[in-house]
């Protein structure tokens, strides 16, 4: 290509990448990036009311697309707000890169103004975190952070460009297709290991499937079905993957682990062999004790992640690979080896235990007279959820049971998985709307973390983003209330808040709002809200008073199983 400027170069290698949206907050010490982006259509900057709701949309459109999701921002402050939203890229393995306009070179290590170790600060919570040294080196480091971020397990990856080496005109820069520098590499796994798997679920009894979210990465939903079909396995899903597979598969049980559902732990309690696809067994899944994995079950576990196999729980066979490959190379082993005995009992046993579920789940109707409660907002939703909804469930009490309590398709959910983080469902739902404008997107949120980043109702409206948030109001920190009446007497301390009417707080800036304090009216708000096409917020106000049992306390209450007060 003809000389350009560092700016203008760093804006055609993303043009290159097929980047449409860059996240952020306009700041000073990029704008020799942003000037080049003046007037272009095919991309375009989404200015936002804070650095963390850009980066928890960044997250949502990564997690939602399966393509790299990019933020620019300016030094110092701006780029510490982003520290939460890039830490959730790198707990849910979201391709993310994050450009941040840095202090100018003889600037750096004076006390300059504004003036961060942007490198040190995001190493813990990046794979990779550069400094750009030469104007000339912009085009590698660039295309180093794509290949980086997409490659294996993906994550986040933070390039830091000073401003002064932006400002350097008549670079020859080359701008080659992604693929000439990222091409891309599926592991298909060891057809040894695979044999040896093969023969292992030969040999089964009650082998049981657990789905992670390497199978929604790779797109082996599908396999992961067919795997099942053909053993009679019954499927469950890690913690918050329960769109691993679709639920109304015959063979699904549930999501196990915290918050999830006591029938997936059954079927796992029973099990003599557990087919670990995609997952690394992790702590909200299996608390990484015995409670929920026998420990005379052999395990064969599948993973992108090399250090991942074997690294919570010993296996009897560890395969590194694609998820979808490696399960399709499964199927056709199995195939040819034989089928375990024995598909009747359980089928039937999958049957029997989906049955449970939905009993357990039908008994939490509301009733007449009583204060509305988080299970009978999921009671109602289940029966008039728009199938095709895309859904963003945050962190706290009363969103983080909808895992157990919704019924999902495959590759519709989006969470903030293992960061726990309150405030990520409304902002990564805009992220989440922006890849996929087809599909309802719905966002589930308790009061506190609603208002975490509720700004970015203006970024909403002013880029016509119509995404419905649900907020069950119990005007509490309910999660944190939980622990201090089980464990503390009752003596609570800050956890009761206030919040104004949010139906109306999303009116005054231009959206629809909808208050919901009688569970029939809320099928008519819903069909509304995503009828006219316009940011909306539904409060619905819950009983302060229903609390679910804390999860951490897991960790050292073995024989408990998280329920709800009542």
């Amino acid at each position: 290509m003809p000389n350009m400027s560092a700016g203008q170069a760093v804006v055609e290698i993303l043009r290159a990448e097929g980047v449409a949206y860059i996240f952020g907050v306009v700041g000073s010490a990029f704008l020799e990036i942003m000037d080049p982006m003046y007037g272009l259509e095919d991309i375009k900057y989404v200015g936002t009311r804070h650095e963390q709701g850009a980066g928890f949309m960044a997250l949502g459109y990564a997690l939602a697309s399966g393509r790299p999701g990019v933020c620019m921002v300016t030094n110092g402050p701006g780029a510490t707000n982003m520290v939460t939203s890039i830490a959730g890229g790198y707990v849910t393995h979201a391709p993310m890169v994050t450009i941040i306009g840095g202090n100018s070179q003889e600037h750096i290590g004076r006390d300059s103004f504004q003036e961060i170790d942007h490198v040190g600060v995001f190493r813990s919570v990046t794979k990779e975190s550069v400094l750009v040294p030469y104007a000339s080196r912009i085009p590698d480091l660039l295309r180093q952070a794509f290949r980086t971020a997409t490659a294996g397990k993906m994550g986040p990856v933070v390039v830091d460009i000073p401003r002064d080496i932006q400002n350097e005109t008549n670079l020859n820069v080359d701008i080659p297709t992604p693929a000439k520098y990222r091409p891309p590499q599926l592991i298909p796994g060891d057809p040894t290991l695979i044999q040896r798997a093969a023969n292992i679920i030969k040999k089964s009894i009650r082998p049981v499937i657990i789905a992670g979210g390497g199978v929604k990465w790779s797109s082996g939903n599908e396999e992961v079905c067919k795997l099942a079909e053909l053993i009679s396995a019954p499927i469950v899903t890690s913690y918050a993957q329960c769109d691993a597979v679709p639920n109304d598969h015959q063979l699904y049980v549930g999501s196990l682990g915290r918050a999830g559902a006591p029938e997936a732990a059954e079927v796992v309690q029973n099990s003599d062999v557990i087919l670990a696809i995609g997952t690394r067994l992790s702590h909200f899944t299996t608390f990484y004790d015995n409670r929920y994995i026998p420990s005379n079950a052999k395990i064969i576990q599948i993973e992108i992640d090399q250090k991942e196999l074997g690294r919570n729980f010993p296996v009897e066979v560890g395969i590194l690979g694609d998820a979808r490959i490696v399960t399709m190379s499964l199927t056709e082993a199995i195939s040819r080896t034989g089928k375990p005995e024995g598909p009747e009992q359980r089928l039937n046993f999958a049957a029997r235990l989906r049955e449970t579920r939905r009993q357990r789940l039908d008994k939490e109707a509301p009733q007449a007279g009583t204060l509305l409660k988080p299970q009978h907002v999921y009671h109602e939703l289940r029966k008039i959820y728009p199938a095709d909804a895309l859904t963003t469930l945050d962190a706290g009490a009363v969103s983080g049971i909808g895992y157990d309590r919704l019924n999902y398709s495959m590759n519709s959910l989006f969470s903030p998985l293992d960061l726990g983080c309150i405030g990520m469902s409304f902002p990564m739902a805009l992220g989440v709307k922006m890849a996929r404008p087809n599909r309802p997107v719905i966002s589930i949120n308790g009061d506190g973390g609603f208002l975490y980043n509720v700004q970015e109702i203006e970024t909403a409206v002013r880029w016509k983003i119509p995404v419905v948030s649900i907020v069950m109001n119990n005007n509490s920190w309910a999660s944190e209330k939980a622990y201090q009446k089980f464990f503390y007497g009752e003596r609570y301390v800050e956890a009761d808040i206030t919040n104004p009417r949010l139906d109306k707080l999303m009116e005054l800036f231009g959206g629809k709002g909808y208050f919901i304090d009688r569970i029939e009216d809320l099928g008519d708000a819903l069909t509304d809200a995503i009828q006219s096409n316009t940011p909306s917020v539904i409060e619905i106000p819950v009983d302060p008073a229903e609390l679910p049992f804390p999860a951490r306390a897991m960790d050292v209450l073995k024989d408990k199983t998280p329920t709800f007060s009542e």
